[in-house]
């Protein structure tokens, strides 16, 4: 489990499926066995060196997310997993990529993502987003795509100063969001909370 803040930009030293990242902060710690978020996806560390962690990835997460199309010297963020007692800055993220989204437009400080139409259900505004695994809260949110605000804090601090348009990035809607909406389509606790008066 993450958080969606970023703690680190790292640097891409070997691509393919198994991947080697350069970072300083995020190996103080660390340990091979131990989940750390790339880019939001969630990897085993498999090595670590003085400079740099490896990781493998399965066929799977080379299907679903922009980790399939690194280059060698590429920018990602890192986050090492959240352990009992620390701060929960950004909302519970999973490390669980639903899809990539296409930035699109840039204006000012807004960023704008088109994603698939059957994520629209979980993508609210003022709801939160992990994109390339920074904790974001939806500006606004359309049929196809959302919009988020990126302040010069997390400009800096994270990758999302070297997306250009029609980068895809990693996208992880909330968690909270999909369990609920996955709760409500059993009948029984539909009718329940029907009963209750919580639906109409």
């Amino acid at each position: 489990m993450f958080t969606g803040i970023v703690e680190e930009i790292g640097r891409i030293a070997e691509t393919g499926k198994r991947i080697c990242v350069l970072c300083k902060d995020v190996l103080d710690g660390l340990k091979v066995g131990d989940s750390i978020a790339v880019s939001g996806v969630c990897l085993t560390v498999v090595g670590i060196d003085k400079d740099s962690f490896s990781a493998e990835l399965s066929d799977e997460t080379l299907k679903i997310t922009n980790l399939s199309i690194l280059k060698k010297g590429g920018f990602v963020n890192l986050e090492r997993a959240l352990k009992i007692g620390d701060r929960l800055g950004g909302h519970f993220v999973t490390g669980h990529i639903d899809d990539l989204a296409t930035l699109y437009e840039k204006r000012n400080n807004l960023y704008y993502f088109r994603t698939q139409p059957s994520l629209s259900r979980y993508i609210t505004k003022k709801g939160s987003i992990a994109v390339d695994g920074v904790s974001l809260t939806i500006v606004d949110a359309f049929d196809e795509g959302f919009s988020v605000g990126i302040i010069p804090y997390t400009l800096e601090k994270t990758t999302f100063k070297y997306m250009k348009l029609g980068y895809k990035a990693n996208i992880e809607t909330d968690i909270l969001t999909k369990t609920i909406d996955r709760l409500l389509k059993k009948e029984s606790l539909t009718t329940l909370l029907k009963n209750e008066g919580f639906i109409i």
